[in-house]
């Protein structure tokens, strides 16, 4: 099975399956000298694991990392930094239930990569999923916190802007409000809405979507390439790669559209500190491929769990039609968990479009440029 890894000067290559002994990855072009301990990555880790809350898997994970290489003690900073070698990580799976798939082994749970996995390799793992298992994306975490510390100072967060049809009201916007709920929710009056609407559908058996945003705040201007190492496009890339996602828009995205060439056109004037000022940012923070200086948006659509309980019609492996229910510990909404691995799968982007544009052209233009 190819294609495993990610990204060109920052690489990123997970291995592993959801009912494995363990899941990994290797991140290979981290630059050296760079403070690392587990506990910097287990601070994300921690916001991703499951079993948290009543509205995540109850699948419990600890997902403690462990560094296996690409350290060292720095005897002058007296710290543990990289030495810019391939950083290995590793973190144990200790709650696997594969009895809880044997009875679907043959077949294809709707939604899910059963179908296609089998149908390509002629082998697939029913336990969980396998390596099509969001379980995968705990290293990509992982790997994200390692590529925040390439592109300090630039600040990423994100946030649940909509649950099934539910969109916050963004004049409650409020940061701080992200880490006092469970659903990583800006608007503390839609997150006590979804607490009761997320109820109602868990109980019920089934699920609901979501759309995540994330924003990225002090990237410098110039990152990304022309033509066919654009920053947008690679972030898109990037988001859609994460499972149950099926849309990314940049900025604006689709509501662009409907706006006129005046409207859209985001102004500038002279600004402070050698870059411009913008009036606006529908371009969400990238022109041409290339980051302006703005804060870089992007928002991905999450689909509906596809594990629920409610039965759906299917076929088996041999060609016969039958039904189907998925048994075992599911999420009601991925999208919630699907925040802190949309804002490292951001990082990871940022880190790779820094170490090239780095590696090209320097520390860049500088502007104003003189006449």
């Amino acid at each position: 099975m190819s294609h495993n890894s990610f990204g060109h000067l920052f690489r990123l290559t997970t291995f592993g399956e959801s009912h494995g002994p363990a899941i990994g990855c290797v991140v290979d072009g981290c630059p050296p000298l760079i403070a690392l301990e587990e506990s910097d990555i287990q601070a994300f880790l921690d916001l991703r694991r499951p079993g948290t809350s009543r509205f995540t898997t109850q699948r419990q994970e600890a997902d403690q990392v462990k560094i296996l290489s690409g350290v060292f003690h720095d005897e002058k900073t007296k710290r543990q930094v990289t030495t810019g070698t391939p950083i290995a990580l590793l973190i144990e799976n200790t709650d696997q239930r594969s009895k809880d798939y044997d009875e679907i082994k043959d077949s294809y749970r709707p939604g899910h990569a059963d179908f296609t996995y089998d149908v390509k390799y002629g082998i697939r793992d029913h336990r969980g999923g396998g390596r099509s298992s969001a379980r995968e994306t705990a290293m990509r975490v992982a790997a994200g916190a390692i590529a925040r510390k390439i592109i300090a100072p630039a600040h990423i967060r994100g946030a649940l802007v909509q649950m099934g049809p539910h969109k916050i009201d963004r004049a409650n916007w409020d940061w701080d409000e992200v880490s006092k709920n469970p659903f990583f929710c800006p608007d503390a009056k839609a997150a006590a809405f979804f607490e009761t609407y997320l109820d109602t559908i868990r109980k019920s058996g089934s699920s609901i979507g979501a759309v995540i945003e994330i924003v990225a705040e002090h990237v410098p201007p110039g990152w990304g390439a022309p033509i066919y190492g654009k920053l947008d496009a690679e972030l898109a890339g990037a988001l859609m790669s994460i499972n149950a996602v099926k849309g990314v828009e940049i900025g604006d995205g689709f509501a662009a559209a409907e706006l006129s060439g005046e409207a859209n056109a985001d102004e500038m004037r002279r600004g402070e500190e050698g870059v411009p000022h913008f009036l606006s940012n529908h371009a969400g923070g990238i022109l041409g491929g290339i980051s302006t200086g703005q804060p870089v948006v992007a928002r991905f659509a999450v689909k509906p769990t596809s594990s629920i309980l409610q039965p759906r019609r299917t076929v088996d492996r041999y060609g016969a039609e039958t039904e189907i229910a998925t048994k075992g510990r599911h999420d009601p909404c991925v999208g919630i968990r699907a925040v802190p691995v949309g804002e490292a799968m951001v990082a990871c982007v940022l880190a790779d479009q820094f170490l090239r544009h780095r590696g090209q052209v320097g520390g860049g233009a500088k502007w104003p440029f003189a006449p």
